[in-house]
């Protein structure tokens, strides 16, 4: 068996590197059976196999297991630490060790944090849940069994509603609901370090026992670039809650995608499932790819095998890891050493309760903070921007705050505002490589500069020198630029006309155009004049002089 999965491994390998990679993404993105239209399969008569002549194109289905760390001091039932890339094996407790007669103590702040996350993803909270131990062995689960929730767990029956542009156009959104399984806490397992130069592997555990929720989101996507959106919300909604940091790039949230393809009206095919992935971004391809390697596997009169398998980033293309065909017996069974987890709301809360002693889901509930989705059509109702932009604030971290403080420190409309930072800061942002946080332009330097802009004090290409100058970090503030370059806008009037005459001189096969009766020439020369100036002349009073001087 592992003979026949390693030889499968290289084939995939060797079929990526032979370019396989591009001419599946050369082929037409995965829809849902309804709007807009399901995946054309590309089969033509000629080489279709037999009886299959005619069938309906391909459809894709996708289905998200995705692991949450749980932001808290310590672990799920352990007084151990959480701390990321503590020096190895610093952070394990007696417990975490499954060394003998230690026993868990259920952290409080996991359990709220799971039912948090569970109201604001529309679950039903189970008064009542249960521990379980699955057991299955590898050398950084030293106990032999993970404690989960597999029988009943702490939420179930929820959705999530995610938006996406449709084939990267921006002001082309979709929105859709996934339904949620189910919600359940579990322990992380340790962490294995394997070393290829002395052909050995290392085991840390600092990780082992640290709180996960594992949301389990059913199969109703279709696509890479809708699950990668549905993650990009929930990961939104985990920060805004304070129940995960969800840092992808340090593990905080893992995503395992299962992935199949049929014909409309059939059976789901096999599926595959596409585990730890850590990137927005590495999901939608491994996703994309999949669908289209399954689909050409098919076609060619192959079998998808139910498989594990792997996203290699490089490579752009997923590897099998382990066959799935013999299922894993995890033997689940009670956990005996953890009763039933109860939970309560406001009407069958005991009466002289310590509260500090249960946890109350109506307390929580009212405790919510405003979603993103809330969050957006805040922001559309009070600044009267549109929702893709919303959507563009929000998704990128920091960039809210950032354009609030900015409204707040100048007098310009917020909606020319949006305009400078989307398409000026987070465009210079995204070419450097740059969080919000690590701009060399501040909020209020940039507010400066825009209320140099509003008030007419210089134009907008100026305003643009003028913040290339301050990308520079030297500190220098947006008015000290304008001066140093002499940069202000030019207010003798007569000085102005007698470049616009100076510039109509110049070209006068343009005037000749204008004159006949072709308008659009007039931009290009009121380009020439804001060169001659260097960005110091008002475009608008230039187009007043030069229509003037033209019609006399």
């Amino acid at each position: 068996m592992a003979a026949s999965i390693l030889r499968r491994c290289r084939g995939s390998l060797q079929r990526c590197r032979a370019g396989d990679v591009a001419a599946l993404h050369s082929g037409p993105s995965p829809r849902r059976v309804q709007a807009p239209g399901p995946i054309a399969s590309g089969r033509r008569a000629g080489n279709s196999p037999a009886g299959e002549r005619g069938v309906a194109p391909w459809v894709a289905v996708v289905g998200l297991e995705i692991h949450a760390q749980i932001s808290s001091n310590s672990k799920l039932f352990s007084g151990s630490q959480v701390q990321f890339a503590a020096p190895p094996n610093s952070l394990v407790s007696f417990f975490d060790a499954s060394l003998p007669g230690t026993l868990p103590a259920l952290n409080r702040r996991c359990v709220e944090a799971a039912v948090m996350t569970g109201l604001a993803l529309n679950c039903s909270i189970n008064k009542k849940s249960l521990f379980d131990r699955k057991h299955y062995f590898y050398a950084d689960l030293p106990a032999g069994y993970q404690i989960t929730q597999q029988r009943l767990p702490v939420a179930v029956n929820g959705s999530l509603s995610y938006s996406f542009c449709v084939g990267g156009k921006k002001n082309q959104m979709l929105t859709r609901t996934v339904r949620i399984k189910q919600i359940q806490l579990e322990q992380d397992s340790g962490k294995s370090l394997h070393d290829d130069t002395r052909s050995q592997t290392l085991i840390d555990l600092n990780r082992a026992g640290v709180g996960l929720m594992e949301v389990v989101m059913e199969p109703d996507m279709s696509s890479g670039e809708e699950a990668a959106a549905a993650v990009r919300e929930l990961q939104l909604i985990l920060q805004t809650l304070g129940s995960s940091q969800a840092i992808m790039a340090e593990g905080q949230l893992r995503v395992d995608a299962n992935v199949s393809v049929h014909h409309p009206g059939e059976a789901y095919g096999v599926r595959t499932e596409v585990k730890n992935i850590n990137s927005a971004r590495f999901l939608a391809r491994a996703i994309d790819y999949e669908i289209q390697r399954q689909i050409k596997e098919l076609e060619n009169g192959g079998t998808v095998m139910n498989e594990t398998r792997a996203f290699d980033y490089k490579l752009g293309c997923t590897i099998p890891m382990r066959d799935k065909e013999g299922k894993q017996d995890y033997r689940f069974m009670p956990e005996p050493n953890l009763p039933p987890l109860i939970l309560y709301d406001t009407k069958s809360l005991p009466a002289n309760t310590n509260h500090q002693q249960v946890v109350n889901i109506d307390w929580i509930r009212e405790r919510l903070p405003d979603l993103p989705s809330v969050r957006r059509v805040k922001l559309v109702e009070q600044y009267g921007i549109l929702p893709e932009h919303s959507f563009t604030l929000l998704n990128e971290d920091g960039l809210m705050e950032f354009f609030e403080n900015v409204v707040r420190q100048t007098q310009m409309n917020p909606k020319k505002v949006i305009g400078w930072i989307l398409n000026d800061m987070l465009g210079y942002l995204k070419q450097h490589n740059l969080t919000v946080k690590e701009s060399p332009v501040s909020s209020l330097f940039l507010a400066d500069l825009l209320n140099l802009l509003d008030r007419g004090a210089i134009s907008s290409s100026a305003a643009k020198q003028v913040l290339e100058e301050l990308w520079k970090g030297e500190g220098k503030t947006p008015l000290q630029i304008v001066k140093e370059k002499t940069l202000e806008l030019i207010q003798d009037q007569q000085e102005l006309e007698q470049i616009c005459q100076a510039v109509m001189e110049g070209h006068q096969e343009e005037v000749m155009e204008i004159k006949k009766g072709n308008r659009k020439v007039l931009n290009k020369l009121i380009g020439l004049v804001q060169r001659t100036t260097r960005g110091r002349a008002d475009p608008v009073l230039v187009k007043q002089i030069l229509e003037k001087r033209l019609s006399q």
